[in-house]
């Protein structure tokens, strides 16, 4: 199941932040990127095995690493199940969060 989940996570980071789509496609099903109200980032709503994902660009003017990495000119790409940070794709590589993410 991880190695599915990544490979879903960098197909929408790479389609969203990469090739900048209007829809991102997953498993033949497309769903909208947008803007967000106040910074601009790009986010995406998703399902992936039943479940809502969103994945949400990185914004640069915080304080963390990954924000630091967005500044040095990375792509990055947090995604979230039901408010909860679970993994990170940088330059096409993700990071899982905790030891049972998924």
């Amino acid at each position: 199941m991880a190695a599915s989940l990544e490979k879903t996570l960098i197909s929408v980071w790479r389609q969203a932040l990469v090739e900048e789509v209007k829809a991102v496609s997953v498993d033949g099903r497309r769903f909208s990127v947008r803007r967000t109200s106040r910074s601009r980032l790009r986010e995406v709503d998703f399902e992936f095995e039943g479940k809502t994902l969103r994945g949400l660009e990185q914004n640069p003017k915080t304080a963390s690493r990954w924000a630091q990495l967005a500044r040095d000119g990375k792509r990055v790409m947090q995604f979230l199940d039901t408010g909860h940070y679970v993994a990170v794709v940088v330059d096409g590589k993700v990071q899982l969060y905790g030891k049972d993410s998924r």
